[in-house]
């Protein structure tokens, strides 16, 4: 059984809603379309009650079945317990027409990241602990939703972050400090942050200033010195050519392809699993 959030008021782009508990078994390699039933919002409590909950968000240009999908494989590599609860977080991230509307996608963002922390301080106040993982413009998701947390979040793990380097320390400056741990990975071998972020950010900036134009970002660069409180080691090394659609599961049905001797996702599943547990890393 996985659980999920649904933000989304249609299967591609459209708009943000309040919260959706959702509940779905399905196999993610066959191409049937996913069927989610609805899960009370009193339930959610019960569910939650005394255990550890986890977020997942996927990124930017990712639509609702493709994100179910990335989510449920992803999922079984986190090597969670029976204490632990796990919520695929589904948003809004894409459109008909897409790439050309990252501009606007992080107001998306920022929207279902308030309405992630409005759910989790009404219906899981009961929870042991609340953490969140996340990749590319999910970070955005994310530093929303802990910023406006009614408690201080265990873990927090960015991947490949679509947000500005200097973010923690400027604009979620309050998300930092919500937070007793935060991890990041980075890689200057992601093409989408280092060809694809800049131009874009700039002109989301513009539509809604909120850092200096052209800093890079914080999933490419990692953050500025100093670190504001986040965890080392964070850059993985370029030769190990980690581009941006190498850190979570393809979310495209069919079976997942054999890569010898394994995908580049595993060792980021073990970095979110170690940075969720509060373990040492090993890698990168």
């Amino acid at each position: 059984m996985t659980f999920y959030l649904n933000f989304r008021a249609q299967s591609v782009g459209g708009g943000v809603i309040d919260a959706q508990p959702r509940q779905g078994v399905f196999d993610p390699d066959q191409a049937a379309p996913i069927e989610l039933s609805l899960l009370e919002l009193g339930a959610i409590r019960g569910l939650a009650g005394g255990r550890d909950v986890l977020f997942g968000v996927h990124g930017f240009n990712v639509n609702m079945d493709d994100g179910t999908r990335a989510m449920a494989r992803l999922e079984p590599f986190l090597g969670l317990k029976q204490t632990d609860l796990f919520f695929g977080v589904l948003w809004p991230g894409d459109s008909w027409l897409p790439v050309v509307d990252y501009p606007i996608e992080g107001d998306f963002a920022m929207d279902t990241g308030n309405r992630l922390a409005a759910f989790c301080n009404i219906w899981l106040s009961g929870a042991n602990s609340i953490s969140f993982l996340s990749h590319s413009l999910g970070a955005r998701v994310v530093l929303q939703a802990v910023a406006g947390l009614q408690k201080k979040a265990r873990s927090v793990c960015l991947t490949a972050a679509a947000v500005n380097q200097a973010a923690l320390a400027e604009e979620y400056a309050a998300a930092a400090n919500n937070a007793s741990a935060i991890s990041v990975l980075a890689s200057h071998s992601d093409n989408v942050l280092k060809l694809a972020y800049p131009p874009g950010d700039a002109i989301s900036n513009t539509l809604n200033y909120d850092h200096p134009y052209f800093e890079p970002a914080l999933g490419y660069d990692g953050p500025p010195p100093p670190p504001p409180s986040v965890n080392s080691p964070w850059q993985i090394s370029d030769g190990a050519g980690y581009d941006h659609g190498d850190y979570i599961p393809p979310g495209n049905p069919g079976p997942l392809p054999a890569i010898p001797p394994s995908p580049k996702w595993y060792a980021v599943a073990d970095f979110m699993s170690r940075a969720y547990r509060g373990f040492s890393q090993n890698w990168p």
